[in-house]
């Protein structure tokens, strides 16, 4: 079994290897706790992106 983890995003729900097609998944993760939080790290990247990215605040 591999050692890498997906967030099905149809499921909503942490997949091993063998799930969902890749285009309806984020991954692969290391772990599989790392997969569970796939959402809130998006989320999280996304907004330090917005917050760095001076354009943003001119659009």
């Amino acid at each position: 079994m591999s050692d890498q983890w997906w967030f099905c995003l149809k499921h909503m729900a942490v997949e091993p290897e063998q799930g969902c097609p890749n285009k309806d998944r984020m991954g692969p993760y290391e772990t599989r706790q790392a997969a569970a939080d796939a959402l809130r790290t998006a989320a999280d990247r996304n907004e330090r992106w917005k917050d760095e990215d001076e354009a943003w605040e001119k659009d």
